[in-house]
């Protein structure tokens, strides 16, 4: 616990400061109006040097090293998961709370892994370190969590239609590539992908595992099952990239534990912190990746009951960048001094 005010300036790191989250890390802190008294913009040796923009000023990059860290409140870990590895233990050795984005910590028992509207209470267990969820699992439990509230969860049954912003900027950069050589009559040429994205869809997200399924599908199921403490709860996936620029989507078949009907379903997801409801079918009324970019919200829609059984369909979409990284990040950080732990 901290005697320290909310409103009292904290020393804030931003690790991956070049990177695609990093960049929204840096807007949403001056958007949100976290208390930062002194902000560290830090990346790899390659991006030492460079500038970023915070509050309409420069910031000149440092390189992320131990000692960059020395009286550092807050550090969010925007890069990848070798430097939250191995820089994460060194903040917590200074006094600060890193809130890491990347895979390394979220399934260590000792790390809380947090979305602030659904397990806030984790946080008062942290020892330092506290972790992000997938940006694909955020916006799929968010629509969870409502009805789970309400009428107990099963299993779900979800197919992902993920940006092509959730593999950071060498995804995005394929993308436009792509798109500019199928404009001058041209193959599409891979540097990133496996395959080419532009007007094509990848039923791979990251890499296969030898039991045929990608590590961003197993992702999703065990964050789950953590976020929600719920072990035993069924999730069956297949994680899909496709040629957006930002906005991640989900097909989701929801098994209750008891009957919830469509009405009811959406009055629950309404009523809860952070998600909308866009469902009028009459009047072809549905939430899109193009919809929800640049906010914070989850929107769901398409919400019926399955023909065959008492379970529900629904569809989810969330900004992977904002709401599946950053504003989640922030989130955490924001509550952490709502509760006086840093």
């Amino acid at each position: 616990m901290t005697n320290r005010k909310p409103s009292d300036p904290r020393t804030v790191a931003v690790v991956g400061a070049t990177g695609a989250v990093g960049e929204v890390v840096l807007r949403l802190l001056a958007e949100r109006n976290f208390p930062v008294g002194e902000l560290r913009a830090l990346a790899s040796e390659r991006s030492a040097g460079t500038t970023v923009t915070f509050a309409d000023r420069s910031v000149e990059v440092r390189e992320a090293v131990p000692d960059a860290f020395d009286g550092v409140d807050f550090a969010f870990f925007a890069a990848t998961g070798g430097l939250a590895k191995s820089l994460a233990p060194e903040i917590v050795k200074r006094g600060g709370v890193a809130i890491d984005k990347s895979s390394t910590w979220r399934l260590n028992e000792d790390v809380p892994l947090v979305v602030p509207e659904i397990n806030p209470g984790a946080l008062e267990k942290h020892k330092g370190i506290v972790s992000c969820p997938n940006c694909t699992t955020i916006g799929f439990v968010m629509a969870l969590e409502p009805i789970r509230r309400v009428a107990g969860l099963r299993s779900v049954v979800v197919t992902t239609l993920q940006a092509v912003s959730g593999s950071g900027k060498p995804g995005i950069d394929e993308l436009a590539r792509q798109k500019v050589e199928l404009t001058r009559g041209e193959a599409p040429t891979t540097d990133f992908y496996p395959q080419p994205i532009a007007d094509n869809v990848l039923p791979l997200c990251e890499s296969f595992r030898d039991d045929g399924y990608s590590t961003e599908e197993v992702k999703l199921l065990h964050e789950t099952r953590k976020i929600m403490d719920l072990p035993g709860v069924d999730v069956t996936m297949t994680c899909v990239r496709v040629p957006v620029p930002v906005g991640h989507s989900a097909a989701m078949l929801v098994e209750t534990e008891r009957p919830l009907s469509p009405e009811q379903a959406r009055e629950a997801l309404a009523a809860f912190p952070g998600v909308s409801v866009v469902d009028d079918p009459a009047n072809n009324g549905f939430p899109t990746a193009r919809d929800v970019t640049g906010r914070d919200e989850v929107l769901v829609g398409r919400i019926r009951k399955d023909l065959g059984s008492d379970r529900l369909w629904m569809w989810q979409v969330s900004d992977n960048l904002r709401k599946g990284a950053a504003t989640n990040a922030i989130q955490i950080a924001e509550e952490m001094v709502r509760r006086g732990l840093q």
